[in-house]
C-alpha cells in the first residue's frame, strides 16, 4: 500500500469540533416544523442532541479511516512512523478517537430517550443541555489526542513517498561526505547541498530513469558513528530507509576527511552498516574523487566515454569505465560529473540481479485470496 502523507486532511481540534457539531445541531433543529408546540421542541432538542453526536463520531471516525492502518503499512512507514512520532502513541491516539466516538453515540441515544419519554418542555431542554454537557466532556478527554494527531500530521507529511514496486537505491554514509550532492547530479532531486554536517533534515528521494523504469534515489541523514540507543530522529529515518527499502545500499567514504568524520569512524560505520544489512547488496563508493591527490588514473578515460555516449544520445546501457581510487573501490565526482554515468550502468545492472522477478509476487502491504 503507497502512503501519501501529504494528503491527510487537517485535524480539527476540540473547540472546532464542538463548533462543527453544534452549529449542525442548530440548523437541523431551525428544520423543524411542527404546529404542536411539545411535539415541536421534543423533535428539536432530539435532533440538536443527535446531530451533535452523529457530527463529532462521523468526524473521528472518519480522522481513524484515512490514517493508514499499521498492520496493513509497509515495514519501512511503520519504521518512519515509530522514529518520527512512535508507534505506540500513533495507535493510542487514534484509538482514543474511536473511543470516543462510540462514547458520544451512546450519550445521544440515552439522552434521546429522556427527551422522549416526557412532555414537559423544560425537561426536553434540560436532557438536551446535559447530553451537550457530557459529549463536552468526552471532548476535553480527547483534547490531548487531537492535539497530538495534528502536531503528527506535520511531521509525517515531510516524509517521502516511496513507491514499494519500484527500485529503490538508498545512499548513507557520514554527514557530509556528498551523498546530496550525488543524488542531485545523478537524478532529478532537487537537494539541499551546503557544506556542514546535516545539511540532510530527512529523508529525501530523487528519481532518474533509464528505459522507461524509474529508479528511486533516497538521500539519507548522515549517520554518526555511536550505539543504537544514541542515535537521533534524523538517524533513525536514516536507520529505517536502510533496513527496509533498499534495492541497493551505496555507502559513500570521504578519503579527503573534508567531511568532518575521520577516515576511522566511517570505517566503524561502514561494518555497522553491514552488520545491519547481512542480505543487501551493499556498494562503497568513494566520493569526491576530485579532491583526491592525485587524481584517479582513469579520470580522463572514464570522463572522455561518459561524454562520448551522452554526445551519442545516452541510448542503451553501455559498459563504460568506472573510475576507480588508489584503494580500489569506486569513485565519482559529482561537482566534476566525472564517473557518474558509469555509476549509474553500474546501479542498474546491481539492481536488477538483485530484483527477483517473480511474476505472482505483489509488493510488500498488498493481499491476495488464495485460490484452491
Amino acid at each position: 500500500m503507497k502512503v501519501s502523507w501529504r494528503t491527510l486532511p487537517t485535524v480539527l481540534l476540540e473547540d472546532e469540533v464542538l463548533d462543527k457539531a453544534f452549529s449542525r445541531a442548530r440548523k437541523a433543529a431551525d428544520r423543524v416544523d411542527d404546529s404542536d408546540r411539545i411535539f415541536r421542541v421534543r423533535k428539536q432538542m432530539s435532533r440538536m442532541v443527535q446531530t451533535a453526536a452523529d457530527v463529532i463520531a462521523t468526524t473521528f471516525t472518519d480522522t481513524v479511516n484515512v490514517w493508514p492502518s499499521l498492520d496493513q503499512s509497509p515495514k519501512f512507514d511503520v519504521a518512519m512512523i515509530d522514529a518520527c512520532v512512535g508507534c505506540d502513541d500513533y495507535r493510542h491516539h487514534l484509538s482514543m478517537l474511536q473511543w470516543a466516538s462510540k462514547q458520544v453515540l451512546n450519550i445521544a441515544g440515552q439522552n434521546s430517550k429522556k427527551i422522549i419519554r416526557t412532555a414537559r418542555t423544560e425537561l426536553m431542554h434540560d436532557a438536551r443541555k446535559e447530553a451537550y454537557g457530557r459529549i463536552s466532556s468526552i471532548m476535553r478527554r480527547v483534547k490531548p489526542s487531537l492535539i497530538w494527531l495534528s502536531e503528527a500530521r506535520e511531521t509525517l507529511k515531510r516524509l517521502p513517498t516511496i513507491d514499494q514496486v519500484l527500485p529503490c537505491i538508498v545512499v548513507c554514509g557520514a554527514p557530509n561526505v556528498g551523498k546530496s550532492a550525488f543524488i542531485s547530479a545523478l537524478s532529478s532531486g532537487n537537494m539541499e547541498v551546503n557544506h556542514y554536517p546535516f545539511t540532510t533534515k530527512q529523508i529525501h528521494v530523487g528519481h532518474f530513469t533509464h528505459r522507461r523504469l524509474q529508479y528511486q534515489m533516497v538521500d539519507t541523514p548522515g549517520l554518526l558513528d555511536r550505539p543504537m540507543t544514541a542515535r537521533n530522529t534524523i538517524e533513525l529515518q536514516a536507520i529505517a530507509a536502510l533496513e527496509h527499502i533498499g534495492s541497493i545500499v551505496l555507502f559513500l567514504m570521504d578519503e579527503s576527511e573534508a567531511c568532518g568524520t575521520s577516515l576511522e569512524e566511517q570505517m566503524h560505520l561502514l561494518e555497522d552498516v553491514q552488520a545491519m544489512l547481512p542480505g543487501t547488496d551493499l556498494m562503497v563508493v568513494t566520493s569526491k574523487a576530485d579532491l583526491l591527490q592525485p587524481l584517479p588514473e582513469m579520470w580522463d578515460v572514464v570522463a572522455e566515454a561518459e561524454s562520448m555516449w551522452r554526445e551519442e544520445g545516452s541510448e542503451g546501457t553501455p559498459d563504460l569505465p568506472l573510475l576507480m581510487d588508489p584503494k580500489g573501490r569506486v569513485t565519482m565526482s559529482a561537482t566534476e560529473f566525472v564517473g557518474m554515468d558509469a555509476m549509474r550502468m553500474e546501479i542498474i545492472r546491481r539492481v536488477k540481479d538483485a530484483r527477483q522477478i517473480d511474476p505472482m509476487a505483489l509488493p510488500e502491504g498488498w493481499y491476495r485470496r488464495d485460490q484452491d
